[in-house]
């Protein structure tokens, strides 16, 4: 994922996905006959960047458009294949976000609870006070709470040289909040806006607490079986990608010239947990985002929630970020609602309109090249 947000350094761009509907400076061509020839168009330009391959689905009502450009393989040439799985990163965020707008639909919780009254004694030290800090402002990042990746011990395992050593580390989202409470937050609660992955760790321990089980089998039982998401899966501890993939191409996160490229399809991705753990396929993810914006997944006024927006800051002007959801109004005055997401070798986005029956997923299968932006732009503006 490309960051075009001054967040924790570009590791935490990385798995953040948190500026992926900003506009490009032109858009590609426009459609031709069968009205996504555009979309195709810089999809190819995108590879010809240096993403080794890209897929993308279009879903316009019950029409679907599916396409693939690069390959799946360097070594093999053989290509991506449009229903391809992969590792989506932070849109595992808004199936979170779900989840916990569910439990409030229920009466379980309130998002205006403190994380104190629900995770006592976690949200510490070094001026963090959980009993400042809502579920509502993890879910928008208004908490403050300092992101995991500018912790030292954490960056070092999981870019660089490091991964390749700690690649199949087991880590717990307890065990990561911990280490990110070794700093001083980013801000007082409520007064500014920073990303944050440590913020969704949290809300996936908030989910357990209410629940008694772990949020990935919320996730499962709440969202995935109900819609139909076969191909989308929560791994917790398991290196593989189910079903069929290409290899995800990734330099470590490390953004120098000349870097080494290595295969990171395999890894734990217990080091994202509930801030960016799962994988989808492109499909799938455009089933979800059309049932969270038709409210078919929680009550209108949790959807009204979800949407109720905040500025990102000055260096992304017309992003806004809801709860677990992105939006922004594009260069034809289209407005796009959905999240990005990047992982070690992996760069995804989802969007859709406001009404879900413009749904679009896309995926790069390298973590330091492409740009969705123009895609998206060809999309929906060409």
């Amino acid at each position: 994922m490309r960051a075009r947000i001054a967040l924790a350094g570009a590791l935490a761009a990385a798995l953040a996905g948190t500026a992926l509907l900003t506009a490009p400076a032109a858009t590609a061509a426009g459609p031709g006959p069968d009205g996504h020839a555009g979309t195709k168009a810089a999809m190819e330009a995108q590879v010809a960047k240096g993403v080794p391959g890209m897929i993308g689905q279009v879903t316009e009502g019950r029409r679907v458009w599916r396409a693939t450009a690069g390959v799946g393989n360097l070594d093999t040439g053989e290509p991506r294949g449009a229903g391809d799985a992969f590792r989506v990163g932070s849109i595992t965020k808004t199936f979170v976000a779900t989840v916990l707008l569910q439990l409030e639909a229920e009466g379980r919780l309130d998002l205006d609870d403190t994380v104190e009254e629900w995770l006592p004694g976690v949200v510490q030290g070094h001026g963090h006070d959980g009993s400042r800090i809502t579920l509502r402002q993890l879910l928008n990042h208004t908490s403050g709470i300092r992101e995991i990746f500018e912790e030292k011990e954490f960056r070092d395992k999981v870019t660089g040289p490091g991964f390749l050593k700690h690649r199949d580390d087991t880590w717990t989202p307890r065990q990561l909040v911990r280490l990110a409470m070794n700093g001083k937050p980013t801000f007082e609660p409520g007064t500014s806006w920073s990303y944050s992955n440590t913020n969704y760790l949290l809300a996936g321990m908030v989910i357990e607490k209410a629940t008694g089980k772990p949020y990935a089998t919320e996730v499962r039982r709440r969202v995935l079986n109900p819609l139909g998401l076969r191909h989308t899966v929560v791994p917790g501890t398991d290196h593989r990608i189910p079903g069929p993939h290409g290899i995800a191409y990734s330099k470590l996160l490390v953004e120098k010239p000349g870097t080494e490229v290595y295969d990171a399809t395999e890894l734990n991705p217990s080091l994202a947990g509930p801030a960016g753990e799962m994988i989808s396929t492109a499909g799938d993810l455009n089933r979800f985002y059309a049932a969270v914006l038709r409210g078919k997944l929680f009550p209108q006024r949790q959807l009204k929630e979800m949407l109720t927006t905040v500025p990102v800051g000055a260096e992304a002007p017309g992003i806004r970020y809801g709860l677990g959801l992105m939006t922004q109004k594009l260069s034809c005055g289209v407005r796009l609602y959905g999240h990005g997401g990047g992982i070690h070798g992996s760069s995804s986005e989802a969007v859709s309109t406001r009404d879900g029956r413009h749904t679009a997923a896309f995926n790069s299968n390298a973590d330091w090249t492409g740009d969705s932006e123009p895609v998206v732009e060809a999309e929906f503006c060409g």
